[in-house]
């Protein structure tokens, strides 16, 4: 079993606890949160607490994670777009509504599962649900990946993203029409405090940071490409509609 702890910070008091471990454990839902504290796995300060405890101002919260159920996620003839290949990465163009990696729910019908037949050797770095997998795009958005065949190209990707010596491109188009050419957004991101499915520009989340550049202008729209330091969930979506 893995163990947590956190401490309340300055702006986190007054949330209430299920949605504090939302934002400090942003890959699970809070449904699963509300499991963790109603089976007894959260305390604040030593105590079981409810899900509606307000936390206080330097809080401790220590959590107690159950081993994760081991999963066999098995390789699936689902065609995919090959644009490159050697004996340590794959590039791969993933097409829009497909799912990078297997979740809570879904287990197939993914790019791993589509990777895995194509080459049943990937990084395990990131575990059996994420093979390979050095970073990702959303469900809807189309575009390239890079995915690692081994430890060590894993490594040497994640370090490329870490200081920014790989560089991310996308292009969008938004809604409403860009005054200025070009622009940064520098506003961190964490899960919607009141909405759990949505991430938005939340004070005490985490630094995000998105260069966009105007392409073109229409009558209600405008075509951006953007260049992403960081790689929040959602990170453009959450930065054009701020």
């Amino acid at each position: 079993m893995e163990t947590r702890e956190f401490s309340v910070c300055s702006g986190e008091e007054k949330m209430r606890l299920d949605m504090f471990l939302c934002k400090h454990l942003p890959h699970k839902s809070r449904s699963y949160v509300q499991n963790l504290i109603e089976n007894k796995r959260v305390k604040v300060n030593k105590k079981i607490k409810k899900s509606s405890y307000k936390v206080n101002c330097e809080d401790n919260v220590i959590v107690t994670l159950p081993d994760p159920v081991e999963m066999n996620i098995k390789g699936e003839d689902i065609p995919i777009d090959i644009l490159y290949e050697d004996t340590d990465i794959i590039v791969v163009n993933k097409p829009q509504g497909m799912i990078v990696h297997p979740a809570s729910g879904v287990y197939t019908g993914t790019l791993v599962n589509a990777l895995l037949n194509h080459c049943s050797d990937l990084s395990g770095i990131n575990g059996v649900m994420r093979p390979g997998i050095v970073h990702r795009i959303d469900k809807d958005t189309s575009g390239i990946l890079v995915v690692a065949k081994n430890d060590n190209a894993h490594n040497k990707l994640a370090q490329q993203l870490k200081d920014h010596s790989m560089t991310r491109e996308y292009i969008a188009l938004v809604e409403g029409v860009l005054k200025e050419d070009n622009g940064i957004v520098d506003k961190p991101i964490a899960r919607h405090p009141r909405d759990k499915v949505k991430m938005a520009v939340v004070h005490g989340g985490k630094r995000a940071v998105t260069h966009y550049e105007v392409i073109k202008r229409f009558k209600s729209n405008t075509l951006i490409k953007c260049v992403l330091e960081t790689g929040r969930t959602h990170q453009i979506r959450v930065h054009m509609a701020y």
